[in-house]
């Protein structure tokens, strides 16, 4: 998985707790990209260099297994001894609270399955382009000693760009290690080597056999062998053998299902040593079908009639018959006998010197003709990128008759060369023409409407409109349900609304924004209640200021508000406000009053009144007016909070 880790995710992304997460005090993880069956893909940004990367974390629950331990940090050891264009760059490896991680290159863009998804069934100069890549990055990792054993089409990287990389190398290990799987067989079933089913082997031509499937299924738009069970295609992998590519796609030449039964051979010794081999091989047999006339390279024989060669004189020549003089000859007669022997030879020469200088000519009329002449190859220059006038004038330079036609394409700018036929770097006849294809750059699609939708629904969306889902933020929204989207809008560029759909581009990516519901209102509840609310959201907490309140009991949250201003998010802060419970207010002055009216001035004050029921033998709620206050505990004038209680002291007032 990498970055244009685009694998599925198999649950809610929304419910991920790493989400927002600061690694390690460097990598802000932003959004998960894929999860595999190992670890976890997160998009982050590296705070210290400023710059996106991908961060892989390996799940908890192998996080204290030490065999999946080691081999996360063997891909990362196998990943940074590979410095290669082809190959997924590895950043840093670390442990942040016992969670292993690792920071790898982000590329934005598709899989090889995806473009497989996509189009089904590649072109033969497509074919070419990509395993061509895949072995040059490979081969760099055989050279380093490192077997891949996991290679399919999820794991090859196609960027924006135009690069081709190949990522995790989670199950990778060193050739020397006689590289057993032990109990569980591990990499993808449909790619697996007959060794690795049979006896959990694997080494360099391993890696050639998931090459050479992979070709098959570029080419032909399926695997060679299906199940309706994994052991199905396991057994037909140990027993079986991948036919030609061409008996599904009749248009594949003969050197591609050679390449591909070599590649894919049972008997590991019958393959390509490693990728290195290989790869030469495939760019012999690119070589061969951009060249005209016999793959072969043989030369016709010539064979010349026997009546046109003459036999080498010796020094002594016998006379036929007819030519020898006769003893009783005259000596004139045997003049003209020699003389006529001489003008024989003589024209038998001249044929002979005639025929040298036409085929003299026909040597050099046909070395003219394919050495400087019309049939001469000339290699089609490299075009791809440049403007079309500046590749026109490349071409015609070289020879070329040019024309150009006009394609969507989600890598190369609007005017721009995307490709050329014959494709750049091949050899064709002088004269010939050569079609460029320029790039009218992105193919314009419509992103339907997409607020109110899940987050799942979305990005199905924007995957079936032909978009890509970019990062996702997700914010606390009152208005909107949990995991529901917000808004949406463009990724790069002028950040153009699209939450109620509208025209875009093929390829473009679409931001989102998803709510996590409402922040939980925890006003008046007590404080250690409302701090356990706020954290099993995601939310920090922090104590702002502490005030009376006749409403909010003593301890209870009076008030909260976000930290900062702007969309709340998980890890943000909530201030909460602290009741210190009412103000304290005097107890008022009822000394010498009639029981009656001071007990109305200290209830109207706010306080609970406590008084004997009875004054010697007389009931004091019968005779209220009968006595008077003689003293106040609290003392009048001191500082008490409303509701407390004030003990009076009555004595009889007659």
């Amino acid at each position: 998985m990498t970055a244009a880790y685009t694998a599925g995710v198999s649950e809610n992304a929304t419910a991920d707790p790493m989400v927002g997460r600061l690694l390690d005090g460097r990598y802000q993880i932003r959004s998960r990209i894929a999860r595999g069956g190992m670890a976890t893909v997160y998009l982050a940004t590296d705070l210290r260099l400023e710059r996106r990367v991908a961060v892989k974390v390996m799940h908890g629950h192998l996080a204290d297994d030490a065999a999946f331990r080691e081999r996360f940090i063997r891909e990362a050891r196998s990943a940074a001894r590979l410095a290669h264009p082809n190959v997924v760059a590895v950043f840093d490896q670390g442990e942040d609270s016992d969670m292993a991680y690792l920071v790898m290159e982000y590329l934005p863009g598709i899989t090889l399955r995806e473009l497989l998804q996509e189009h089904q069934v590649l072109t033969t100069e497509q074919t070419f382009d990509i395993i061509e890549a895949v072995l040059a990055g490979l081969a760099a990792a055989h050279r380093a000693g490192i077997v891949h054993r996991d290679l399919k089409p999820e794991n090859v990287l196609l960027a924006d760009d135009g690069r081709i990389k190949i990522g995790d190398f989670g199950l990778a290990r060193a050739v020397s290690a006689n590289t057993a799987t032990g109990a569980a067989l591990l990499g993808t079933i449909a790619y697996l080597s007959p060794e690795l089913v049979t006896r959990g082997v694997a080494d360099t031509r391993s890696d050639i056999y998931a090459v050479g499937i992979m070709m098959y299924e570029m080419l032909t738009g399926e695997q060679p062998f299906k199940g309706e069970q994994p052991m199905q295609i396991a057994y037909q992998h140990a027993h079986d053998s991948v036919p030609p590519p061409s008996r599904l796609e009749p248009e594949v030449p003969a050197q591609l299902d050679e390449l591909v039964l070599w590649a894919t051979a049972r008997d590991p010794a019958s393959r390509p040593t490693d990728a290195g081999a290989m790869l030469d091989r495939l760019l012999q047999v690119e070589r061969e079908l951009s060249s005209p006339g016999p793959a072969t390279g043989r030369q016709p024989t010539l064979v010349l009639p026997g009546g046109l060669v003459e036999p080498a004189e010796s020094e002594t020549q016998l006379i036929t018959p007819a030519a020898q003089v006769r003893p009783e000859a005259s000596a004139t007669d045997a003049v003209a006998a020699l003389a006529t022997m001489t003008r024989g030879r003589q024209a038998r020469g001249w044929w002979l010197l005639i025929l040298v200088l036409v085929l003299a000519a026909l040597a050099g009329g046909t070395g003219w003709y394919f050495g400087g002449g019309p049939g001469s190859q000339v290699t089609v220059p490299a075009v791809n990128g440049a403007t079309l006038s500046s590749a026109t004038s490349t071409a015609a330079s070289a020879g070329f008759r040019v024309k150009s036609d006009e394609v969507y394409s989600s890598r190369v700018p609007a005017g721009s060369v995307v490709s050329s036929t014959p494709r750049q770097g091949t050899k064709a006849p002088k004269g010939s023409t050569v079609i460029l294809h320029v790039s009218r750059g992105r193919q314009p699609i419509t992103i339907p409407p997409l607020a109110g939708l899940s987050r799942a629904q979305a990005e199905k969306a924007i995957k079936d409109a032909g978009a890509a889902a970019g990062t996702v933020d997700e914010q606390f929204n009152p208005d909107v349900a949990n995991g529901v989207v917000v808004s949406a809008s463009q990724a790069e560029g002028d950040k153009a609304d699209l939450t109620k759909g509208g025209g875009y581009l093929k390829g473009e990516k679409v931001d989102l924004v998803v709510s996590l519901g409402a922040i939980p209102d925890v006003t008046g509840k007590p404080e250690a209640d409302a701090q356990a609310a706020l954290q099993a959201v995601g939310l920090k907490w922090v104590e702002g200021k502490r005030d009376y309140s006749d409403d909010v009991p003593k301890g209870s949250v009076l008030s909260q508000a976000p930290q900062n201003q702007g969309p709340v998010r998980r890890g943000d802060t909530i201030v909460l406000d602290i009741s210190l419970g009412p103000a304290p207010v005097p107890v008022p002055n009822v000394v010498g009053e009639a029981w009656d009216k001071a007990k109305k001035d200290l209830t109207d004050a706010g306080f609970t009144v406590s008084y004997p029921s009875t004054v010697g033998p007389i009931p004091v709620d019968q005779f209220a007016g009968a006595f008077k206050v003689t003293a106040t505990n609290p003392a009048p004038g001191t500082m008490q909070p409303k509701g407390s209680t004030i003990t009076v002291s009555l004595a009889a007032n007659f």
